[in-house]
């Protein structure tokens, strides 16, 4: 041993890979132990997954009552949501063509009747927009859905009345899907079976002249109506003065100087705008809901 003694190279060198072999084995024996934990831990973990996909899922108690209780308020709601729009409709009502072209003759005669009584000057030849129900008849199947919109009309335009607007120049209304003929109305085999849709529109446009507080409350009364959902999809205003008022004492005259008479307390102001009439144009959708 006199030999390792005196090689201190050998020695260290021995040594150091003592320490080395025993750090190894203690290496390796502490990795082994965390496999066998972690294989242990993924085999409990795969054996779980696997019971818990042959199960069928059911909710606990609790939240089962929570999900009942949650599903009743929104039942509700909605009830409450439906009553409420159903008021906001016009009723539809079963109607045989003479039916409707009756009931669009008695509109037109108090439409008119109203403007009169107004002065309200409505368009030449007005016929609320069914100018081609006046002396024909609509189709069977269009009937009901035109007397909904007869009864939307006429309830628009006394809104313009009452409002005591200067006149009605142009009134246009959009034409239902269910006038069209049978031929051209028919649907492809696939389209046949097809849901019955939440809602309909029908689209009117009018135009009419007053002063900007009439046109206001027209406004006003259209968008905030209880009876009918009506959405003002376009506005369009236009004054009947394009051009700004004339600059007092702007211009220079060679005319002699006359001294101005002294105004009167009632002729002291003298407004600048606010006091003419605008042509006013809207863009309106009557929505139905079928509930």
């Amino acid at each position: 041993m006199n030999w390792l003694r005196e090689n201190k190279f050998l020695r260290a060198f021995l040594i150091t890979f003592g320490i080395c072999l025993v750090a190894a084995v203690w290496f390796f024996f502490s990795a082994q132990g965390g496999h066998d934990e972690a294989s242990a831990r993924f085999n409990n973990a795969s054996t779980e997954l696997n019971r818990l996909e042959r199960l069928s899922p059911y909710p606990n108690g609790p939240n089962l009552r929570k999900m009942k209780a949650h599903a009743e308020d929104y039942a509700t709601a909605l009830g409450k949501l439906k009553e409420e729009l159903k008021l906001r409709v016009a009723p539809a009502v079963p109607m045989a063509p003479n039916e409707f072209q009756s009931h669009l003759r008695v509109a037109l005669n108090s439409v008119a009747e109203k403007a009169r009584a107004n002065r309200i000057k409505l368009p030449d030849k007005f016929y609320l927009g069914f100018d081609d129900y006046v002396s024909a008849l609509p189709i069977e199947s269009a009937a009901p859905s035109l007397g909904q919109e007869l009864v939307e009309i006429e309830w628009l335009l006394n809104n313009l009345l009452d409002a005591h607007v200067d006149a009605v120049t142009a009134f246009r209304r959009t034409p239902l899907p269910e006038e069209q003929k049978p031929a051209a109305a028919a649907t492809p085999p696939t389209l046949a079976t097809a849901p019955k849709k939440l809602f309909q529109r029908n689209v009117v446009e009018t135009t009419f002249r007053s002063t900007p507080s009439t046109a206001r409350r027209v406004i006003n009364q259209i968008a905030g109506a209880n009876q009918h959902f009506c959405i003002i999809r376009l506005l369009h205003v236009r004054n009947e003065k394009d051009k700004g008022p004339p600059r007092e004492g702007g211009g220079e005259t060679t005319a002699p100087s006359v001294p101005a008479p002294k105004a009167t307390p009632a002729a002291s102001l003298n407004f600048i705008v606010g006091n003419e009439k605008i042509e006013t144009t809207a863009k309106i959708e009557i929505v139905r809901f079928s509930l």
